[in-house]
């Protein structure tokens, strides 16, 4: 019968609870991956307005995947990507994607839809500028009038396109008794927004939905340069191993598939259509 030398059971005794130990503390920092369920960090335009109450059911009962939506800024939502936190991002700020993705973070990017940025304000109009298609030369008037101004300040996709346009005009805003820097979503700043009142630059989804409790008008539209896409991004299961990667992809499939695209095409708020697929749909 063979034994064990003392030595070597000395050894075993002591390597295996440390090997143990070790794997335990592994686990531990991985983010559990649960399959069936995906955490979906996205925007508050695609929260707020409604879109994803009315997509992501379908997506579940088709899949059998259930989606965990959390929403912040585009910023905030890369981060939380950046860290492993989330399995997939909807954000619409597309350098910063193009940064996440060139830095390993994210794969497969997809274009999902789109709509367009807006400047909205009081019916009475202090800054002058409702009916003009020129973004910079109203955000100019609208400095040069002392009208409030309220930025959502937090880093979304919303806040890097603003302050691209008053470097665009510019004009330094940060510390003008006019700006409110509010560092909140879209939906509290309309309202803020309409309680001052001020002007304030919006997607036109999350305006749509808060259009009749907040009595804002459009003042400004149809720039160019205000044009808002959408992407989709897995986060990357070779940087992050714990995130639910294939499920991720399931999202990312369906809501890039025909299905998917003439959901996001059917969704409107009395009556009027809030986003745009990006791929075209039927004959």
């Amino acid at each position: 019968m063979s034994t064990i030398r003392p030595g070597l059971f000395h050894r075993l005794r002591v390597a295996v609870p440390a090997a143990i130990a070790a794997l335990s503390m592994l686990c531990l920092a991985l983010p559990a991956a649960h399959a069936g369920e995906i955490k979906l960090a996205t925007t508050t335009s695609t929260e707020n307005s409604g879109l994803l109450k009315y997509l992501l059911p379908q997506f579940e009962r088709e899949t059998g995947v259930t989606v965990k939506v959390i929403a912040v800024g585009s910023g905030k939502a890369m981060k939380m990507g950046e860290m492993g936190d989330v399995d997939v991002l909807l954000v619409h700020a597309r350098k910063m994607e193009d940064a996440f993705v060139a830095a390993g973070f994210g794969v497969n990017r997809r274009d999902v839809m789109y709509n367009d940025f807006i400047v909205v304000g009081p019916s009475a109009d202090p800054a002058k500028v409702a009916g003009s298609k020129d973004v910079i030369a109203s955000f100019r008037k609208i400095a040069a009038s002392g009208a409030k101004f309220i930025s959502r300040g937090d880093n979304s996709g919303t806040d890097v396109m603003e302050k691209s346009y008053w470097k665009e005009a510019g004009i330094e805003p940060k510390g003008q008794p006019w700006y409110v820097n509010a560092g909140l979503g879209m939906g509290e700043v309309l309202t803020m927004a309409a309680q001052m009142p001020g002007y304030t630059l919006s997607d036109r989804a999350t305006y749509g939905a808060y259009r009749a409790k907040t009595g804002l008008a459009i003042a400004v539209q149809g720039d160019p340069k205000m044009f808002n896409p959408y992407g989709i991004i897995a986060v990357n299961p070779a940087r992050h191993p714990g995130t639910n990667y294939a499920d991720a992809m399931k999202l990312v499939e369906w809501i890039t598939s025909p299905r998917g695209q003439e959901a996001i095409g059917g969704y409107k708020v009395e009556g009027e259509q809030l986003f745009f697929p990006s791929y075209k749909t039927g004959g």
